[in-house]
């Protein structure tokens, strides 16, 4: 026998006041987040990897953070190769407001609902967490709908992605943490400048091109720093002396090359590397630190 034609569980107005509650609550007990939409740039068809990931661009957007204690994960380890954080976070976004944050004009995203892979950052701990899975079921047709999606997140780790997203603060993380060449220049380049975030290049002998993004120009020592290098040709490069590095208004011989991995300055094991402080962190004066105490 059919349900009861006289009673229906789809009242829309009932509906619409089922989201209005939820939106309110989350203005009122959320958290203003940046939602990162991430652009694949270079996919690996074969291994289904994307290394080179750019995030060019962020919207506000109202989120709950479900996890009223503190983060979930297994938190801060220390294992032998450092200090890991695997922080885990889940935050509830409402779909009509999600539908609001699509709709805006020059938006990018072009998805129904978030996407796993990309990032929010959340400016109440200054940190960044990646999509890992989206959940769109939670609460379960209540009133025969689905107002919110359950977004859960680890912590971002980078590892050479590009961020041109607006917010100064996102923004620099590329020049404080992406893999960098810094190129000395020719005495002759003292009078003219390079901006940051222009894109220069460097043309070899066989044709291939090298090119990069400026992220710091220091005119008095004639330092160019260059991230998110890269040859056309698909193979590793690195750029050379006794060429020029061409911008946009400017055309300067190279004199040296450097490279500097900064992404070891993003390790979480600093503070035992810079302090005192990892001298008695492990009991050196034990036969057997590693082991069960003598």
């Amino acid at each position: 026998m059919a349900t009861n034609v006289y009673v229906s569980h789809k009242v829309k107005s009932e509906q619409n006041l089922y989201e209005d509650i939820i939106i309110e609550s989350l203005k009122f007990y959320g958290q203003d987040v940046y939602y990162l939409p991430r652009t694949l740039v270079n996919e690996d068809k074969i291994l289904g990897e994307d290394i080179p990931s750019k995030y060019s661009s962020a919207y506000k957007i109202e989120m709950y953070i479900e996890n009223v204690e503190g983060f979930d994960g297994e938190g801060d380890l220390f294992t032998k190769f450092g200090v890991e954080i695997r922080d885990q976070a889940t935050f509830i976004v409402a779909r009509r407001r999600w539908r609001h944050v699509i709709n805006q004009q020059n938006n990018v995203i072009d998805i129904e609902r978030p996407r796993e892979g990309d990032v929010i950052y959340l400016p109440l701990s200054k940190s960044m967490f990646q999509i890992m899975a989206v959940e769109h079921e939670q609460p379960f047709y209540q009133i025969s709908n689905l107002p919110t999606y359950k977004l859960r997140c680890e912590t971002f780790e980078y590892n050479g992605e590009d961020f041109d997203a607006g917010i100064e603060t996102i923004d620099a993380i590329d020049a404080d943490y992406a893999y960098e060449y810094q190129l000395t220049l020719d005495s002759a380049g003292s009078n003219v400048g390079y901006r940051v975030g222009e894109q220069v290049t460097q043309t070899f002998s066989d044709g291939v091109i090298m090119s990069g993004e400026v992220s710091n120009w220091n005119d008095s020592d004639l330092v160019l720093s260059i991230i998110h290098a890269g040859a056309d040709d698909g193979k590793y490069h690195t750029f050379v002396t006794g060429l020029d590095i061409v911008g946009v208004n400017n055309t300067i011989n190279v004199n040296a090359v450097n490279e500097d991995n900064q992404l070891s300055s993003n390790e979480k094991n600093g503070f035992f590397d810079t302090t005192d402080a990892g001298m008695s962190f492990l009991d050196f004066s034990e036969g057997n630190p590693f082991g069960d105490p003598q």
